[in-house]
Formats: structure tokens, sequence, C-alpha cells
């Protein structure tokens, strides 16, 4: 009580003393002025004691001990005399806390369940996130892209949505088979190509590699596979035959059809030369500089796209000696052998361990042979390397280097890592024993990730190395397989210069980050429609907002259409938080969102169409929340100067800010549109005349002479031009006879009606 804490800070017997009442009054007030005194609920003792010492109330400028007193005297009409019942006293009514409701929470399609798990982080808030990276070989493409893009999204939502304290890493693989190859073929090329052969020679070495190529082609069974083989052949056929004219005829464009053919049999030049000079290559440095171009490319592109970096990116080359060492430990720990100077993973000793399981993610494709010998490499899945496994579920950890290829030191003799072991040794150095989360494309699941379970939890001795796997879904383009392997892709750049980086990112978004995606003309339409349906509810609003209003002026009453809005508003970011936590459902997530701006602009073309305002702080939050979780996904809308002149109706005509890059793009796409427009009617009118020629060029045969010069498929004719016997002297069938008949008739009547016209003078 105030009076408890008044008597400790005076001397209480001098006040209670004091004959002089004002003397009392100025203490009491000075004491008061700095300490509450409306705090209880019942007069004690000392309060009292104070309060009869006063005879009236306080004066005026003694404000604070007047509030006292006052407070003091009010409690004391309200409390009970000391043999009154204690049932009239006041107290404190219960409260309740409310039942609330179960928010959702974030779930993840986990590969290792195949199904959505609850996301736990093991350490509070940080999320350890380990991710394939690249093979850098050659241009990023769209099927990167679709990878990289919608880990990019999940990372940004997890930091910036979920608020989870994210620790990104990634590895660029810059020691494969892959690179090998193509490093060493790039380079016996460019040597070939500096040395100026000749015509002749070129030609001659053309059709030397031309049969090997072939051999391969008809041994190809993979359909798709066998199509691009076909395509290269015939390029290299197109070729050939221009320079075998040129060469023989000695003329002056030999050197050019020279050019023209090296270009188009570059492939299979390369596959010919690394073949004869291949073992050669030894030089270290070779092997290094196409990796690290590609991954300057890689980083470029991303950049473009507007992926963050990694926290921390890995190289397979500067691990090399912690791979040694993870290499050893497998070794120590009885999960591997030694080769012939290589190693493998013993996976038959692994998986009946009692603590291990091998195939977590696919256990199904356990033993396919074909996914194991690609997972192993081009370069090493010889007669003799298979030979040296215990089983040919094994794989290898480190490879005995041939001559051709790079090479490291190690216990075991020269050599290089393995495939699936880089990544394991890297994320294992940075993330310790079990991260969080392991993403990458769905078709790395097996052998490449199911492989990287196995060795690191060899390693480690636990069967938790991966929390969480996840597997972005494959990219089709235009419903077909693609794939680098086949020549069927589209490079990130090419596809930048169809589309912004934004309108890709919205294309990902619309669809679910681990199912197929097809990239084609509909789906980035739809993209663009999106795009272009935002951006102009934005404009919309900052027109609203810009408005001049005062302070006061911009709270204003809300109605029913506001009421009605502002629920669906809530409704809406309810839905969103839902669809994200169910797996990161940005489909669903971007529909709610167009709801939300569709009934938005409803309700502004309603009150509008009233010669009434639009609510602008309803308006302003939904654009902020809207704006607010773009920016989760990526700074989608950053406008910029340019402008459209648009006139409302029975409204002033207002100026609205457009982004540059959409009004030129819009201005672009209208010049694109009458230019084909042109075009096309250009070319309707030449096709026209073509065929018009075509069909003079026909009347004008005589039907006597239509058969005689194809004299690859008959050898005799009648009186009249009519083919008697095939190309091999044998009499043709009715039935190749019948059918000839009736092209000779109507070319008698097409003749006949040019021979009318020709004599009419038309």
């Amino acid at each position: 009580m105030c009076a408890v804490l008044f008597s400790t800070a005076f001397d209480y017997g001098f006040l209670l003393h004091t004959s002089e009442e004002a003397t009392a009054t100025v203490a009491l007030n000075e004491y008061l002025s700095s300490r509450s005194y409306l705090a209880g609920f019942s007069p004690s003792r000392v309060d009292q004691e104070v309060f009869e010492l006063l005879h009236r109330p306080p004066a005026p400028q003694h404000v604070h001990a007047l509030r006292w007193y006052r407070h003091i005297a009010a409690l004391q009409r309200e409390t009970p005399s000391p043999d009154s019942s204690i049932k009239g006293k006041r107290v404190q009514h219960p409260w309740a806390a409310p039942a609330g409701s179960n928010l959702p929470k974030l779930r993840l399609y986990n590969s290792l369940t195949r199904t959505k798990e609850l996301f736990v982080p093991q350490n509070g808030n940080k999320v350890s996130w380990y991710c394939c990276g690249p093979t850098v070989y050659d241009a990023s493409h769209m099927g990167h892209a679709r990878s990289y893009i919608s880990f990019d999204i999940l990372r940004r939502i997890l930091m910036n949505y979920f608020q989870y304290d994210v620790f990104y890493c990634m590895n660029i693989t810059d020691i494969d088979d892959k690179i090998i190859r193509r490093a060493r073929q790039n380079y016996l090329l460019e040597q070939y190509r500096e040395k100026k052969p000749a015509a002749a020679q070129v030609l001659q070495d053309v059709l030397s590699a031309r049969g090997p190529f072939q051999a391969k082609l008809a041994e190809t069974t993979d359909p798709d596979k066998k199509q691009m083989l076909e395509r290269l052949d015939s390029a290299v056929a197109a070729a050939l035959g221009p320079l075998q004219g040129a060469v023989e005829s000695k003329a002056g464009e030999a050197d050019i059809q020279r050019l023209v053919l090296l270009e188009k049999a570059k492939d299979l030049l390369s596959d010919w030369l690394d073949a004869q000079f291949g073992s050669q290559v030894t030089e270290n440095s070779i092997f290094s500089l196409l990796p690290k171009f590609w991954e300057g490319e890689y980083h470029n592109d991303m950049d473009a796209l507007n992926v963050l970096p990694p926290d921390i990116l890995t190289r397979v080359s500067e691990y090399c000696p912690e791979i040694v060492d993870f290499v050893k430990k497998i070794l120590d720990n009885g999960f591997g052998y030694e080769s012939n100077g290589s190693v493998y993973f013993d996976t038959a000793k692994f998986a009946t361990s009692q603590k291990h399981a091998y195939g977590k993610l696919v256990p199904e494709a356990v033993g396919d042979m074909k996914a194991l010998q690609e997972g192993e490499g081009d370069l090493s899945v010889s007669a003799d390397q298979l030979s040296e496994k215990r089983s040919q579920n094994d794989f290898a950890l480190w490879k005995a280097s041939k001559p051709g290829e790079p090479s490291w030191d190690s216990p075991w003799g020269k050599g290089r890592p393995g495939w699936h072991i880089e990544c394991s040794a890297m994320a294992g150095s940075i993330l310790g024993e079990s991260m969080d989360i392991h993403g990458g494309g769905f078709d790395l699941r097996f052998p490449h990730h199911d492989n990287e379970l196995a060795q690191s939890e060899a390693y480690f001795e636990n069967d938790h190395w991966v929390r969480y796997f996840l597997h972005t879904g494959h990219l089709t383009i235009a419903g077909c397989k693609m794939s680098k392997s086949l020549k069927n892709f589209i490079t990130i750049k090419d596809a930048l210069a169809k589309n912004t980086a934004r309108q890709l990112r919205l294309a990902f978004l619309m669809h679910s980050w681990k199912d197929t995606l097809d990239y084609s003309s509909n789906t980035m339409e739809s993209a663009v429609h999106y795009e272009k349906f935002l951006n102009e509810f934005f404009l919309n609003v900052k027109d609203i907002l810009r408005a001049p209003c005062d302070i006061t002026g911009q709270f204003e009453k809300w109605e029913a259409a506001e009421m009605e809005l502002n629920e669906s508003f809530y409704e809406r970011k309810a839905a969103i938080h839902a669809a994200l936590c169910d797996n990161v459902d940005t489909r669903s997530t971007m529909e709610e969102m167009r709801v939300l701006v569709t009934q938005s602009n409803t309700y502004i073309a309603s009150r509008k169409s009233s010669k009434l305002q639009p609510n602008r702080m309803l308006m302003k939050s939904i654009a902020l929340y809207l704006t607010d979780m773009l920016k989760v996904r990526e700074s989608l809308f950053t406008v910029m100067t340019g402008c459209v002149v648009l006139s409302l109706s029975g409204l002033p005509t207002v100026v609205k800010l457009v982004d540059k890059e959409t009004l030129l793009r819009e201005r672009n796409e209208k010049k694109k549109m009458e230019d084909e427009k042109k075009n096309k009617k250009e070319e309707a009118a030449k096709k026209k005349q073509e065929q018009e020629l075509a069909k003079l060029a026909k009347m004008k045969i005589s039907p006597c002479d239509m058969f005689r010069s194809e004299t690859d498929k008959y050898s005799s004719f009648d009186e009249t031009g009519f083919p008697t016997h095939d190309v091999e002297g044998k009499d043709l069938s009715k039935g190749q006879t019948k059918k000839l008949r009736k092209l000779h008739e109507a070319q008698e009547k097409l003749h006949q009606e040019y021979l009318q016209t020709n004599q009419n003078g038309c």
C-alpha cells in the first residue's frame, strides 16, 4: 500500500505529531508526486492515520495529495466495518484464456518416406541444407533452372516466411567422366583445327570418323538417343556432298565447304580423335580450364535468374584430400575394399549390417545395372573395371586414373574421386554427421543419392545422415523429355531472351516444385498474363493512394462492402498460410492471390461506378500484403518509370506509372506481332505463287513423258509412255498398273486443260 512506502521514506512519527497541517500537506504532496497511490482496494492503518491527520481536503495546488485524499475517502465509504462479514469484499473477476485454434504446421514431402512429414529442424531454428550443384562441362539449361529456381523459392520461403535461419551449402562438380571426356575432346579438336588441314584431308577424316559413329548408331536402342544420332548423321551427310564435289572439281569454294563440314561433324571428329589420341592428354590443367569457364557461366545465369548464391560453395577439385580421408575411414569401418588401385563400396556388407539399410530412397531400383553404370560414368564401365568389383551393385569410391585422365595422390595410387563420394565428403566436412535437408533433381535419387546416404552413414556410423530429402520434378519441353546428352535442351540464356527472369519464376511458382513442369509457350503465356494482372492491380492501388488527402481523411468509414472485402482478405491470408504449410504449395498460393486481386478489382470497380473513391487504407493493406508475399519468393515487382494515360469513366483522367521493362516489352511485342502479320501475309502470297507455278509446271508435262524420267523405278514403257516393267525388268502387278493408270489419266486431264488455256490465249 502507498502508506507503507510512505512510512519508510519519512519520519512517520514526526508527520503524525506535526501541528501544522499545511506543512504535512506539502510533504505528503511532494512524496506522492513520484509514486503510485491508486493501486489499493482498502486503506491500511497508516493510510487511515495520515488521513485523519488532515481535517479537510488539501488545497487544489497540492494535486497529488488531493487525489490521494479523495481516493482514501472513497475507499473508506466502501470498506466494511471490522465486525462485518468478509463476503462483501470486492475481488478481481477471474479470467479465462480463449480456446483458440490449431494453426497449420509446415510439412515437407520427404523422399525418404514418400509422404509429407512435419518439418522439425534438429537444432532449434537453424536449418542445415546441402544441394547438389551442377556438373560444369556445358551451358546451363532449363533443367538446371528447374532445380535451382525451385530450391531458391523454397529457401526464400523458409527464411522469409517461416523465419528459419537457413545455412545453404552447394557443390560444383568439376571432376567427372563427362568433364574429362569433353575437356579432352575439346583440346584435341582445337589442335586439329589449328593445323588447318586441307579440304581433302578433312573429307577423308570425317569419312573415317563416320564409320564408328554409324556402328554406334546401329547399336543404339534408346529411341530418343537414336533419333538424335540420326539427326547428327544426316547433317554430316548433307555437308559431305558439297565438299566432295568441290574437292573433285577443285572449285574455289572448297575451303568454305571444309569449314561447314568441320562444324557439322565436330561431334564425330571429337570422338574419333579421342579414341586415337585421348590417352596422350595428361596435363591436369587441361581438365580444369573447361569446368572453370562453365562454372563462371553458371553463376552468371543464376545471377540473371535472381537466384540467391549459396552461403558456401565447395568444389571437388579443392576437396581431394578430404575425400581421400573419407574413403580411408569407410575402409577402416569395414564397408569398402581396394581392388587394382581403385576402392569400392561393399553394398552387400552394408545392407546386412544391423543398423544400416541400402537403397533407402528407391529400394526397387537396387540392381538396375543401367542406372548403376550411368552413375559410374562412361570412362569407368569397361569389362576389366567391372570385374574388379565383388558385386555388380558395388560402386567406386576412388577410381584409379588411366592414361588421359587427371589424377591425385592417394594411399592406393594415382586416382580421382568417384562421383557419389564427392558430395558425402564435402557435405560432411561442412555440415557434419547429420543435416536437415538435402536437395537435388528427381533423377538423382538412384543411384547418386542412395549411394551418398550409404557411404556417409558408413562413415559416420549412423542411420540419419539426411533428415529430409527434397527432389524437384522433371522439366519437359512442350511435353518432350529434355536431356543434354540428347542435345534436346534450351539454355537459360535462350530462355531469358524470350522471357524475363520474373516471368520464368512466376511460371515455376504456378506449379508444384516436386512435380513435372512443362516449359512451353502456353506455360509462359500464363505467367506473362499473371504478371500483367498483378502489375495492373498495383498500379490501380498506386493511383488510388495518389489522390490528394489530409491525414485524417485517409481513415474513412467502413460500409458493408469494405467489411465483406476485409473478411475475404483474412480468409485468403489463412488459406495462403495453409497452402505454404502444405509442402510449400505455391500453386495454390498464387491462385488464392489471384482470387484476392479479383475481389479487390470488383470492389474498386463498384466504388468508381458509384462515383466514390475506394477505401485507401484497405487497398493499401491488401497491396502491401501481396507485395510482401511476392518479396518472400523474390523481389518481383519494382516499379520504374514510363507512363500510360488512362481515362476512367466519370472521373478525371489519371496518369499511371508503368515499369519501363513492361512498357518496352509491350511495344516490342506489338511491333513483333505487326511484323509477324506482315511476314505471314508475304509468305502466304509467296506460297500461293509457288503453288501456282508448280501447278503450271506440272500441267505442261505431257502424260507421255510423266513416267519416262523415273528410270530408277521403271525400265520399259508402251507407246503412250505408260510403264510396263519395273527397274528389274519384271512385269508390273495389276495393283501397280491400276494405281499408275489413275495418275496417268489425271495428268492427261491436267495437260489437256493447259493446252486448252493456251489455245484460248488466257
